[in-house]
C-alpha cells in the first residue's frame, strides 16, 4: 500500500446529467495535491448513461466498478472501499453537492491531527426543509446510538484511514449505516466545516422511504435498545391491564352490572391499544430476526460485474 495515496470512493445512481462536471472539478483537484491518487467510482445499476459515461473516462488513476444491479449507496460505497488500495479514503457524492475543493482540507486535517476518521459539518446546506428535518432527527439518534457526539452524520464527504476501511470491509455486515460503522473501530474522530452546494442536476434519489430505510439499519444495526423499550412498555402495558382490571371488577360491584355493559365500548379501546402495542412489537422483533435471517445467509451484499 502506498502510504502517501489517496482514494476517492464515488457512489454513482443515474448521474449522467452532472459526471462530465465532476470530472471537471475532481480530476484539477487531486492532480494540484501532488500525490499519488485514484477516483473510483462505482455505478450502482444505473438505468441512464451514467456507466457508459464512466467508462469512457476509465484509465490509469480512474477505476469503474459496474454493480450487477442496483444495491443501494452503501453496499456501492463498500465495493468502492474493497477496490481502492489509499492510505486515506474519501468518500463523497457524485452530485456534487460536496464540493471535491474540499478534499485538501480534509486529507489536511487528518495527517495534521493523526485523524482516524474525519467527517463533514456542512453549511448553509442546500436541502429542502424536509431533508434538513429528517437529517436532524438521525443526527439526534445517532449521537445516541454511538455515544459519538458528531453533528452532521448524513453528509457523504468523509475520510477514513486504510485501517477503519479494512476493519468495516471485514465486517461484512448486509445492512449498516457506514459513519455509524466507522466509530466502532476508530478511536481518534473529527469534524470540519465544509460547503454545500445545490445539486449540479437531477433529483435526490433519498425519497421517503430510504430514509425511514435507513433509520431502520441505524437503529437495528447499533443498538438493542428497541428490545429493551418493548420490554419495559409490555412489562408497563400488562401492570396496567392488571390494575384496570381490578377497577372494572370494583366498579360492577359499587356500581351494578347496567354500568359495567355501558362502558364496553372503553373495554374495546383499551383492547384495541393493546393489540396494536402488541403488533408493533412483533414488527420490531420481525425486523431483528429478518436481520438475522439475511445475515445467516450469507449472501453477497452486491456483485461486481466488472472493473473497468
Amino acid at each position: 500500500m502506498n502510504q502517501d495515496k489517496i482514494s476517492v470512493v464515488i457512489p454513482v445512481y443515474n448521474e449522467e446529467q452532472g459526471l462530465e462536471e465532476l470530472f471537471r472539478q475532481l480530476v484539477p483537484v487531486m492532480e494540484g495535491m501532488g500525490r499519488s491518487y485514484e477516483i473510483v467510482l462505482v455505478d450502482d445499476g444505473s438505468t441512464d448513461r451514467s456507466l457508459e459515461i464512466l467508462k469512457r473516462h476509465a484509465g490509469e488513476k480512474i477505476r469503474v466498478v459496474e454493480l450487477t444491479r442496483n444495491y443501494g449507496q452503501h453496499a456501492a460505497v463498500f465495493a468502492g472501499f474493497e477496490s481502492s488500495d489509499g492510505a486515506i479514503v474519501v468518500t463523497m457524492d457524485a452530485d456534487l453537492q460536496n464540493p471535491p475543493q474540499e478534499i485538501p482540507r480534509l486529507v489536511k486535517t487528518m495527517e495534521e491531527g493523526n485523524y482516524e476518521v474525519v467527517g463533514t459539518i456542512r453549511l448553509a446546506r442546500q436541502d429542502s426543509l424536509f431533508r434538513r428535518t429528517a437529517s436532524s432527527v438521525v443526527n439526534a439518534m445517532t449521537r445516541k446510538i454511538t455515544g459519538v457526539n458528531l453533528n452532521d452524520w448524513g453528509c457523504m464527504l468523509r475520510a477514513y484511514r486504510r485501517e477503519v476501511v479494512r476493519y468495516m470491509v471485514e465486517s461484512r455486515e448486509h445492512s449498516t449505516f457506514i459513519p455509524a460503522l466507522a466509530t466502532t473501530f476508530a478511536k481518534r474522530i473529527t469534524e470540519i466545516e465544509v460547503g454545500h452546494n445545490e445539486r449540479f442536476a437531477g433529483e435526490s434519489k433519498y425519497s421517503l422511504l430510504k430514509l425511514v430505510a435507513l433509520q431502520f439499519d441505524l437503529v437495528t444495526s447499533f443498538s438493542e435498545f428497541p428490545l429493551k423499550l418493548l420490554f419495559y412498555l409490555g412489562s408497563l402495558m400488562s401492570l396496567l391491564g392488571v390494575g384496570f382490571g381490578v377497577f372494572l371488577a370494583v366498579a360492577r360491584l359499587y356500581f351494578g352490572a347496567l354500568w359495567a355493559a355501558q362502558g364496553v365500548f372503553t373495554l374495546f379501546a383499551v383492547l384495541f391499544f393493546f393489540m396494536g402495542a402488541q403488533f408493533l412489537a412483533f414488527g420490531l422483533m420481525g425486523e431483528y430476526v429478518g436481520r438475522i435471517y439475511r445475515e445467516v445467509k450469507r449472501r453477497p451484499s452486491y456483485t461486481v460485474r466488472r472493473i473497468y
